[in-house]
């Protein structure tokens, strides 16, 4: 499957002058996650790494945390009224030993791209136990370190060089190399692509290791990283208020406007190697 990236025709206007050309556009379709044969979630996000997508949003959403939780990932079949496999509609098979979460419309929700809790009861409902506490991970990060991430990121993101229109959901170790990338429309979706890839490769939970992503921080991917027990999320934007107060709730060490050498340490400035002023 090659959905990732669409071509366009635009009209270009430079200085008064206009010409039409070719354009790469970022691809944005729904995704239905079902869950035992029971539609979960439908999300909006770019085609690609939907296996990960999948496990990662249960992994947020509490119902598994790793690999032999999920048994099988498939693609259905027969999605359309012609039975015709569109590749947006996939079903996950976990482990009997899995509770299977409530599937009333007060849990079902939709979510879009730029939205990862919309439809969500009530802000009590997101904030779901994980398995794993961040809290005590003790570590030591180095500013410059830090400070070289968000070029890393930015490199090893293939699909904006080609649309420009894409987030990008990079893990890292300590000592800055580049352990997964993830790429999608959506920043929640990234960082779940991330995330799946890593319970599905039973690396779970993630110590030791930093989340970068490359536009806002947000309560959700707050969140997400707690749920996969990543100790340290950086941004290269804000975070939001509800993020550094999960944040300092869960142990998580959070810093904004990573930009150069300058940023903002929001909750756990005690995992940021500091020197004082002259």
């Amino acid at each position: 499957m090659s959905r990732v990236t669409t071509r366009r025709r635009v009209v270009t206007i430079a200085d008064g002058v206009s010409s039409t050309r070719s354009d790469n556009l970022a691809a944005e379709e729904p995704l239905e996650i079902r869950l035992r044969g029971q539609a979960l979630a439908v999300t909006m996000r770019t085609p690609g790494d939907d296996f990960d997508l999948a496990a990662g949003f249960l992994v947020s959403e509490g119902v598994v945390s790793k690999s032999e939780h999920v048994q099988t990932i498939r693609y259905c079949a027969g999605a359309t009224d012609e039975g015709l496999n569109t590749y947006n509609v996939l079903d996950v098979v976990t482990s009997e030993d899995v509770a299977v979460p409530d599937f009333s419309l007060e849990r079902s929700f939709y979510t879009t791209s730029s939205c990862g809790l919309c439809g969500k009861a009530s802000l009590d409902a997101v904030r779901t136990k994980s398995n794993w506490s961040v809290e005590g991970d003790e570590f030591v990060l180095d500013p410059e370190v830090l400070a070289l991430m968000p070029d890393r990121l930015r490199d090893a993101q293939r699909l904006f060089d080609r649309t420009g229109g894409l987030h990008g959901a990079g893990l890292f170790s300590l000592d800055g190399e580049l352990l997964c990338i993830r790429e999608d429309v959506g920043r929640h979706n990234a960082v779940d692509k991330l995330v799946g890839w890593a319970v599905r490769e039973d690396r779970l939970p993630l110590r030791n290791t930093v989340l970068m992503v490359s536009g806002r921080a947000s309560f959700e991917l707050v969140q997400k990283a707690v749920m996969a027990g990543i100790p340290a999320l950086t941004a290269v934007s804000a975070p939001s208020s509800l993020a550094v107060e999960l944040a300092e709730e869960s142990g998580l060490t959070l810093v904004g406007f990573l930009r150069g050498s300058s940023m903002n340490v929001y909750a756990g400035a005690h995992r940021i190697a500091q020197r004082k002023p002259a």
